[in-house]
């Protein structure tokens, strides 16, 4: 008896040891992980399966050390003061629940596949979210059972918000077949009949997986989370599959999350510095307002914000950008391929998506920094619509007394806000409205007598509506206002008040058909209707004995329609092409001067006038713009690009500056200003290294430019009544090579960026116009040849990552005295050819540190803090270089708006 009951203890003890044995255990470090992060690593190193709701896990996130601990272990720890409760049955299902745990003797055959019969039988009804442990069945299989293939479709949206999600990659990866989606989310792919693995991941972020059975054609809805985590599990980086499948090509996307890392000047998050570390987007130095693209001037980029135009984009005469990095969902930069649905400029379209409100719950978030502050809220209004609205202001008068340890900047003063309010309202599924306001508020001087202020407002209604599966519209409504004004009251008698404004409103129809899998058509019209004030001066105060001065209001109207295709020819080859075609009719009332016909136009050779009645049409010009562009995939990862587009510009900024001015102004084309006209050649090849972790690309592109405005030595462009008299019509061409190379995986990501370009101008060929330079090619004010940017965030863990930034460039041209001589009894000064000579190259180091607070899910708001040095070494770049006569000697001075460190430190939060 004794020797069985022995047996047995033996028996039990070898059990229980081989139990122990045989459980799994696990060691590693998560912190500030997503449970469904948590999971995918849980599953992949052991035979356990997760089942739970979406919802249950939603804002749960993991943080602990485990060492050689089984999973009942770290669930435990997990689900503390969680309200979350598990269960294990015997095959390792794992049962999350709130609350109760649930029965798990289940039926031998309940767990078999579970198959959502008949559905979408109407190929317009839609998933709505997916429970990524079910397998769904698509299609019929009694729809066309002759074909082997079936297409899918679909939409894919955001969990957080709801909202379409652009630029998602949707892969099936036995055959590796791919496609991004649209701006409305939507996508389309062909495969073989039978059961898939869908991944979908959006840019930056995780990917998420799908389980389906492809029986017959139909659609597929997937909601996928946006939140942007550099966790070693992401393989497959969405950006770098855009990299090489995306058709268009001179087209560079970049998330608010990758913003948010860079280091940021005087803490603030920046969209357009953000932009600038994009191979061929540059500035002419710090603190300007504008950029400049392959070579092209400031005025020549459209900024929109949704489909409102931004005049000016930036706070404090360019200290600041004017987006709210809050509010904004993305970013998009389109620099080489433009779509046929833009136009207007001649260099490029940045579009800055606006952020709309959660469905589910109100929140918010913010940042206090030492000079500038923000807030926004957002959420649900009932079942059918959300809002969102946000605002900024700046109290950094202080830091005016760091630019420039020389200047006197005692009494100086920067003030600004922006508001912004953007409304969703969901009709139905077919219909939606969408409402965008932007107003901001500059006013600032650099000394006690002359104040600038400067006003954006935008508001534009949309209304987006779904004909059927193949067709959708775009409608939008809504006007864009920019004002400008000085007031100088150095003087009592000759104090002034001086202004210009432009205004437009707009119409715009655009339309998306898909007719298959092949094609994807894009038609539209669209309308402006301008009303300029080139400029007044007036008296300012009762002593002021200033006169009255205001040039003619200037109108016109613009008229545009457009078609476009992107036709898939075959698996490697794509081709887009549409052509665009502008009509502009400048209006009257307007006195137009008559000059000799062939001579130069001058005061002197000024013959007569013509007026013309209100609504008369004073001049009118058309023409087209065409667009191609075609990708051809090597294999899955690397291709080749090639694209031609025209652009036209009606609308020209006057000014004499390198960057954009106080006193620059803006003027329609006219009977001797004629639009801006240019095209572009480019191609390249991209290519994605490491198992898609490296994105690798380069591209060549040749620009050509006419009717460019360039001035003769000495214009007045303030109030000037008859301005063609100083403004030179000039030939422009730019060309130059871009390579990026970027990494957006793992604990160190960044980008390393090269730019070789040339921008050059000559004076049109027309013999009545004067000659700079005798009629010879010479630099622009933004050509620069050399422009590098290396970008780097490294991870030292998921609360605490440091963010480096260099930025080196070549000194912009400058025309300098290069002798002096007698003439007439007086000393003259001899002057370089125009842009002769540069100013000393740029170079900075930025460096940041950016702290997040505890990922506790019971908390009222997650904050975090971002600290760091802007031009860590303190580099005094000059912005300009310029000479003044002194007691009879002239002098020369180098002006540097940051010459020394400028530290920074901003705390945000959301809740």
């Amino acid at each position: 008896m004794k020797r069985f009951l022995l047996l047995i203890l033996v028996a039990c003890f070898f059990a229980d040891l081989q139990a122990q044995t045989n459980t799994k255990k696990f060691s590693g470090m998560f912190l500030g992980v997503p449970f469904e992060r948590f999971v995918d690593r849980i599953e992949s190193e052991s035979d356990y399966k997760f089942y739970y709701k979406v919802e249950d896990i939603k804002e749960l996130q993991v943080n602990l050390q485990a060492n050689e601990s089984d999973i009942k272990m770290i669930l435990d720890q997990v689900f503390t003061e969680t309200g979350l409760t598990y269960s294990i049955d015997v095959s390792n299902r794992i049962w999350i629940t709130r609350g109760q745990r649930i029965q798990i003797d289940f039926p031998k055959d309940y767990f078999l596949v579970q198959e959502r019969q008949d559905n979408l039988a109407n190929p317009g009804d839609s998933l709505g979210e997916f429970d990524k442990n079910k397998r769904f069945v698509i299609g019929k299989s009694v729809d066309n059972p002759q074909s082997k293939t079936a297409v899918l479709s679909g939409v894919v949206t955001s969990i957080e918000s709801g909202k379409p999600m652009n630029g998602a990659i949707v892969l099936e990866k036995i055959d590796y077949n791919q496609v991004a989606t649209d701006q409305n989310g939507r996508y389309q792919l062909t495969l073989p009949k039978g059961r898939h693995t869908i991944w979908v991941q959006n840019i930056g972020g995780f990917q998420e997986q799908r389980q389906i059975d492809l029986k017959g054609d139909g659609v597929f809805n997937m909601s996928i989370e946006e939140t942007i985590l550099s966790l070693d599990e992401v393989v497959v980086s969405s950006g770098a599959l855009s990299n090489v499948n995306k058709l268009d090509m001179g087209v560079q996307s970049i998330s608010i999350a990758e913003v948010k890392r860079l280091p940021a000047v005087l803490g603030e998050v920046d969209v357009l510095k953000g932009i600038l570390i994009m191979p061929g987007v540059n500035t002419v130095g710090e603190a300007t307002s504008g950029f400049n693209v392959r070579g092209g001037a400031a005025d020549q980029n459209l900024i929109l914000y949704g489909n409102s135009t931004i005049f000016n984009p930036t706070h404090a005469f360019g200290f600041f950008s004017a987006f709210n990095a809050d509010l904004v969902s993305g970013v998009e930069l389109y620099k080489g391929s433009i779509p046929v649905n833009y136009g207007g400029r001649l260099s490029s379209v940045l579009q800055v998506d606006p952020k709309f409100g959660r469905k589910d719950k109100i929140g918010g978030s913010g940042g206090l920094g030492i000079l500038t502050s923000r807030l926004s809220l957002d959420g649900p209004i009932g079942d059918k619509t959300t809002f969102m609205v946000g605002g900024r202001t700046t109290y950094s008068d202080w830091a005016l007394n760091l630019l420039d340890e020389e200047a006197d900047l005692n009494d100086s003063k920067i003030t600004f806000y922006d508001i912004n309010a953007n409304i969703q309202h969901t009709i139905n599924e077919q219909n939606t409205l969408e409402l965008t306001a932007y107003l901001s508020q500059d006013d600032f001087r650099f000394d006690p007598d002359t104040t600038y202020s400067y006003q954006n407002i935008n508001l534009a209604l949309g209304w987006k509506h779904f004909f059927n599966n193949e067709l959708e519209g775009r409608f939008t409504v809504g006007s864009d206002s920019y004002e400008f004004g000085i007031v100088g009251i150095e003087n009592p008698l000759n104090s002034f008040d001086f202004g210009f404004n432009v205004n437009q409103l707009f119409l715009k129809a655009d339309f998306e058909y898909r007719k298959d899998q092949n094609h994807i058509f894009n038609f539209g019209v669209h309308g402006i209707q301008y009303k300029l004030n080139p400029g007044r001066n007036s008296p300012y105060g009762p002593e002021s004995i200033v006169l009255e001065k205001e040039l003619d209001e200037e109108n016109a109207r613009e008229i545009s329609v457009f078609f476009g295709d992107e036709f898939t020819v075959s698996d490697k080859l794509s081709v887009s092409y549409g052509g665009r075609y502008m009509m502009y009719q400048l209006l009257g009332p307007m006195t137009v001067n008559q000059y000799v016909d062939g001579a130069p136009i001058t005061d002197s050779n000024v013959i007569g006038e013509e007026t013309i009645g209100e609504g008369e049409t004073v001049k009118t010009y058309h023409g087209p713009e065409f667009r191609v562009s075609a990708r051809y995939t090597l294999d899955n990862r690397s291709s080749v690009k090639a694209g031609f587009n025209t652009m036209r510009q009606n609308i020209h900024l006057l000014s004499n500056t390198s960057s954009i001015a106080p006193t620059d102004s803006w003027k329609l084309s006219d009977t001797y200003i004629r639009p801006q006209t240019g095209g572009q050649a480019s191609v390249g090849y991209y290519r994605n290294l490491a198992k898609n972790k490296l994105e690798f690309s380069t591209e060549v592109y040749y620009r050509y430019m006419a009717n460019l405005l360039d001035y003769r030595s000495g214009a007045n462009i303030i109030l000037n009544e008859n301005i063609e008299q100083d403004v030179l019509n000039s030939d422009g061409k730019a060309y130059g090579v871009e390579v990026l190379l970027k990494k957006s995986t793992g604990l160190l990501q960044g980008s390393l960026a090269y730019t070789y370009s040339r921008s050059l101008m000559k004076t049109s060929d027309d013999p009545s116009i004067e000659k700079i330079n005798n009629g010879e090619f010479y630099s622009s004010n933004f050509d620069q040849p050399h422009h590098l940017v290396l970008t780097a965030n490294y991870e030292l863990s998921k609360r605490v990552n440091t963010s480096l930034n260099v930025n080196y460039s070549t000194g912009r041209p400058i025309t300098l005295p290069i002798s002096k001589f007698d003439y007439a009894g007086s000393e003259r000064v001899y002057f370089s050819e125009r842009n002769a000579y540069r100013i000393p190259d740029y170079f900075r180091i930025d460096f940041s540190i950016n702290l997040e607070g505890s990922h506790k899910i019971k908390k009222l708001a997650h904050s975090s803090w971002s600290l760091g040095v802007y031009n860590l070494l303190g580099r005094s770049n000059p912005y300009s270089v310029y000479y003044t006569p002194v007691e009879g000697q002239l002098r020369g001075y180098q002006l540097s708006i940051f010459a020394q460190p400028i530290p920074f430190i901003t705390y945000n939060f959301r809740f």
